[in-house]
């Protein structure tokens, strides 16, 4: 596997003196997430992914849930009080957020958009996501992470 760098997620992490794990799996074949939890060694119910939406009122919002679960469309336009969202188009991600598709983070986009975890993300010490770049990842505490940048946590899944 490749040494390590610092993304500019690890670097708002340490600025903000969270403490964290980074994982790099830079060189492997792992595409999905659940492909990078397998490499990782992780419990997939642990590893989650960043999803960004936008609102029949053209507002963003940013999901993070579990890799193997899909985003239940209608409890998360409950979760934020819309109406209706649908998933951003993939071309629209790097212009909005500054990520591209598989290396978005809910840390350190351009903008702040809110921000709903799953509440499975709860039943964790720590959770691993995005570190902002593909082939790297982080474990924080649901807690710091909650630090770092403003969430809520609700049922999104299933």
């Amino acid at each position: 596997m490749a040494k390590p760098e610092k993304t500019n997620v690890m670097r708002i992490l340490d600025q903000k003196k969270i403490r964290y794990q980074s994982y790099c799996y830079a060189g492997t074949a792992a595409v999905s997430g659940t492909e990078v939890a397998e490499v990782l060694g992780q419990n997939p119910e642990q590893v989650f992914k960043t999803l960004v939406t936008v609102s029949g009122t053209g507002e963003h919002y940013v999901f993070v849930i579990p890799v193997a679960e899909e985003l239940n469309l209608k409890k998360a336009a409950r979760a934020v009080g819309e109406k209706s969202i649908a998933m951003l188009k993939s071309k629209e991600l790097l212009p909005l957020t500054g990520y591209i598709h598989g290396g978005c983070s809910p840390i350190g986009m351009k903008k702040f958009f809110p921000t709903v975890i799953d509440e499975t993300a709860q039943l964790f010490e720590t959770i691993i996501f995005s570190a902002g770049k593909i082939g790297y990842q982080v474990e924080v505490s649901p807690e710091a992470l909650a630090e770092v940048i403003a969430v809520s946590f609700a049922d999104l899944t299933g």
